[in-house]
C-alpha cells in the first residue's frame, strides 16, 4: 500500500528531528552515529515483538482493546524497550545521563516509527489530526519514557550498590505509569500532545546541563589523579607513598611475576583512561580524533594481563582502577573510537 507523503511526514519526521537534536546537543559526542542508528533499528524490532506480545496477551486474557491499551501494552512495551538499554548500562557501555537519554530516546523513536507505519497501513482513512497526535505526541512519548528508564537507571546505579534490576525498577515503573496515563486520554489528544512537547524538552535540557557539568568535573579530577599515578609508576617513585606501601603488601601475597604483571596492567589501564579523557576533551573543542594505530595492541596487552593476573589480582588492584561506570565506559568508547 502506498503511504501518503503528508501522513509519513507528520507521523515519522518529528521524532527523528528530536533525536537528531539530542545528538547535536551532545557536545562530547558520547554516542556515535553508528550506535544511534543501530539503537534506532533495534527499537523498530522491539515494536514488532511488542505487537505480537500484545496480541497474544489480548487473546490469552480475553480483555478488550481499551484495557490492553491502558494497562497491558504500557507494561509490555516499556520493559521490552528498556531491556537493551539497561543491558548497556550494566555492561558499562553508557557512562553519563546524556548518552542514556540519547540511547533511550533512539530506542523509543525506532519503536514509534515502526508502530506509526503499522497504523498508517491499518488506518488508511485516518485524519491529518490523528497523525499530528501520533507524530508529535505518541512518538515523542515513546522516546521520552525510554529515555527516562535510561536516565533513572543510570542515576540509581551510580548512587547505590543494589542489583541492577532493582536499580532499574524506579525508572521502569515511572515509564509504565506515564505511558499508561497518556493512553488513558485524560486530556484531549491535542492537549496531551502539547504537554508532551513542553514537558519532555524541559526535562532533557535539565538532564543535559547536569550531565555536562558532571562530565567536565569528572574529566578534570580524572586527569589529575590518573596522570599522577602513571608518572609514579613509570618513574618508579612509589616507595614512600601510600600507593607504594599498598603495592608492597601485594608482594607478600602474590608471586613476583604476578606483581610485575599487575604493575604493567595498571600502567596500560591508566594510559588508556587518560587517552579516553583526552579524546572527550578534543571532541568538546570541536576536533576530529583519529584512531591510534597502537590502540589495538594496548587492548590486547590489557586482556592478556587480565588473564595472567586473574580475578583475585584484579580485585587487589581495584582501589587504583576506580571501576565506576564512567571508567568502564571510557574504555569502551576508546576501543570503538
Amino acid at each position: 500500500m502506498e503511504l501518503p507523503i503528508l501522513e509519513l511526514t507528520l507521523g515519522l519526521i518529528p521524532v527523528l528531528l528530536f533525536l537528531a537534536g539530542l545528538t547535536y546537543l551532545d557536545s562530547f559526542k558520547l554516542v556515535r552515529l553508528r550506535d544511534v542508528l543501530l539503537t534506532l533499528l533495534l527499537g523498530g524490532c522491539v515494536a514488532s515483538v511488542s505487537f505480537l506480545a500484545n496480541r497474544g496477551l489480548t487473546s490469552l486474557l480475553g480483555v478488550d482493546l481499551d484495557i490492553v491499551s491502558r494497562y497491558v501494552a504500557p507494561a509490555v512495551e516499556e520493559q521490552l524497550k528498556g531491556a537493551y538499554l539497561l543491558y548497556l548500562i550494566t555492561r558499562g557501555r553508557v557512562g553519563f545521563m546524556v548518552d542514556a537519554a540519547i540511547r533511550g530516546f533512539a530506542i523509543g523513536a525506532g519503536f514509534a516509527l515502526v508502530e506509526n507505519i503499522h497504523y498508517m497501513q491499518a488506518l488508511p482513512d485516518a485524519t491529518v489530526g490523528v497523525w499530528v497526535v501520533r507524530g508529535l505526541g505518541t512518538a515523542i512519548m515513546h522516546g521520552g519514557t525510554t529515555a527516562i528508564v535510561g536516565i533513572m537507571g543510570k542515576a540509581f546505579l551510580e548512587r547505590t550498590t543494589v542489583h541492577p534490576l532493582i536499580a532499574a525498577a524506579p525508572g521502569l515503573i515511572t515509564a509504565i505509569i506515564l505511558h499508561s496515563v497518556f493512553n488513558h486520554f485524560l486530556l484531549s489528544p491535542g492537549l496531551s500532545t502539547l504537554v508532551v512537547l513542553i514537558a519532555f524538552p524541559l526535562a532533557v535540557i535539565f538532564v543535559f546541563n547536569r550531565s555536562e557539568q558532571s562530565t567536565r568535573a569528572w574529566l578534570g579530577e580524572g586527569f589529575d589523579s590518573d596522570q599522577e599515578l602513571l608518572e609514579m609508576i613509570t618513574t618508579g617513585e612509589l616507595g614512600g607513598t601510600r600507593i607504594g606501601r599498598y603495592l608492597n603488601t601485594l608482594e607478600r601475597k602474590f608471586p613476583p611475576e604476578v606483581v610485575a604483571d599487575m604493575l604493567c596492567y595498571l600502567r596500560v589501564y591508566l594510559e588508556l583512561t587518560i587517552q579516553a579523557k583526552g579524546i572527550l576533551l578534543m571532541r568538546d573543542a570541536g576536533f576530529e580524533v583519529g584512531t591510534d594505530p597502537e590502540l589495538k595492541e594496548k587492548f590486547q596487552e590489557l586482556r592478556f594481563l587480565d588473564k595472567s593476573i586473574g580475578k583475585t589480582g584484579i580485585l587487589a588492584l581495584r582501589p587504583f582502577l576506580h571501576a565506576s561506570t564512567h571508567d568502564l565506559w571510557q574504555l569502551y568508547v576508546l576501543g570503538g573510537s
